[in-house]
């Protein structure tokens, strides 16, 4: 057999048609971003060098002062990233998840996973993925950032899979397919996502469990990866990305973060330890159609409609979650932008304030300029905003970290 690095490294053509052509995600871009990530640090108050891309004018100057205030962050962590799954394909679904990437088994959807249906959640270090089942598995338009001890476990798992392990045969037949490039493997989950995957330079630094993490179930060994480290989002060529810059920091107090930002792409910080980038898609102007990230229908039934609140087309597309430091803040931010957001397909629907603080979240769904007076929507993703802690001050349940601001 044909040692394991001499056959991974046989994939070096599939990496090269993996990975985008910008230069953002070229193999030496992506792993000097990561290396710039963890070079210039990130404390709390926020240390990393930052732009201001708040909107500067009279009626907006108090909005900006709270905001731009030491450049802290508001955003404590990103949490998930929900996109669904094929259902019938839980086979696929553990293969990629857990017995390839390595992901542990939260315990809250373990009978889920004996039973073979409905939602898995995989958790990695302090985050997860949420993986519910749909007639049609949604394919992520963008580039999820995952950080490993190193590369040598997923190499053998690989081998393995070339081998026809039966662990790893419902894999065959799928999109799956990995490559790597000089210290950076790309892989494409069985539907089409792709991922990032590097080495770390400090594996119990970048796992943080002293910051916190995801339950384990008991006799069960912690997620293999240490961290989802930045969620690349395609946008179409030619958006607004420092109006992108401009709605995090005016709804969130999440600052963009001048040494990762390019003309092709901007990143804002999401806590102390992550990021969120909004990137032109690598297929730029060849691509038929805009990039989108929302899947609206109106399929409530007639009866459960009450005609005194808002009516918001359901979303079947992927969300992501985050939390902030001060919930009600960000709610008036969003409200006063006019973003509020109600998904009809999860039960808990936070259309007030008060609602909000008695759940703990809110969402929001349109990204717009907030220096833009026609309030024109730059892109639409789903996000599930949360608070580390409930109105008498404890610890929000399904919050990973180990302490929380008051």
């Amino acid at each position: 057999m044909m040692p394991i690095q001499s056959r991974f490294f046989a994939s070096l053509a599939l990496a090269a048609l993996l990975c985008p052509t910008v230069e953002a995600f070229s193999p030496t871009g992506r792993i000097a971003s990561a290396q710039l990530r963890r070079h210039i640090g990130i404390g709390s108050p926020l240390s990393l060098p930052v732009l201001s891309t708040t909107a500067n004018t009279d009626t907006d100057a108090d909005d900006t002062a709270n905001n731009d205030a030491n450049n802290q962050c508001e955003v404590l962590l990103l949490d998930h990233l929900n996109i669904n799954h094929e259902k019938g394909r839980h086979d696929a679904l553990k293969a990629f998840y857990f017995d390839f990437l390595g992901c542990a088994v939260d315990p809250r959807k373990y009978e889920n996973l004996v039973a073979g249906k409905k939602t898995l959640w995989a958790n990695i270090g302090m985050h997860q993925f949420h993986l519910p089942e749909a007639e049609e598995a949604q394919v992520f338009e963008g580039m999820i950032t995952l950080v490993y001890d190193d590369l040598e476990g997923l190499m053998e798992r690989y081998n393995a899979y070339l081998d026809d392990d039966e662990k790893f045969a419902p894999l065959k037949e799928t999109e799956f397919l990995v490559g790597v490039v000089d210290d950076m493997m790309i892989v494409t989950d069985p539907w089409g996502t792709q991922f990032c995957i590097l080495p770390s330079d400090d594996p119990d630094e970048d796992r943080a469990a002293h910051v916190g993490a995801q339950p384990v179930m008991d006799g069960h060994e912690p997620s293999m990866g240490l961290t989802m480290e930045d969620l690349t989002v395609y946008v179409s060529d030619g958006e607004n990305l420092e109006g992108i810059g401009r709605f995090y920091e005016y709804v969130l107090g999440a600052p963009t973060i001048k040494e990762l930002s390019s003309d092709q792409s901007i990143s804002v910080a999401m806590g102390e330890r992550q990021t969120l980038t909004f990137q032109y898609h690598p297929d730029g102007s060849t691509r038929v159609t805009e990039v989108s990230h929302h899947d609206f229908s109106y399929d409530q039934k007639e009866g459960d409609i009450d005609a005194s609140l808002p009516d918001y087309p359901s979303n079947h597309g992927p969300h992501i979650s985050l939390y902030v430091t001060n919930l009600s803040k960000a709610y008036e931010m969003a409200e006063k932008l006019g973003v509020l957001y109600v998904n009809l397909r999860f039960s808990r629907r936070a259309y007030t304030q008060e609602e909000a603080l008695d759940q703990c979240m809110f969402r929001l769904i349109d990204i717009i300029d907030p220096l833009d007076e026609k309030k024109e929507i730059i892109l639409r993703l789903e996000h599930e905003v949360r608070s580390a802690t409930t109105r008498d001050g404890k610890k929000y349940k399904s919050c990973p970290l180990l302490d929380v601001p008051n």
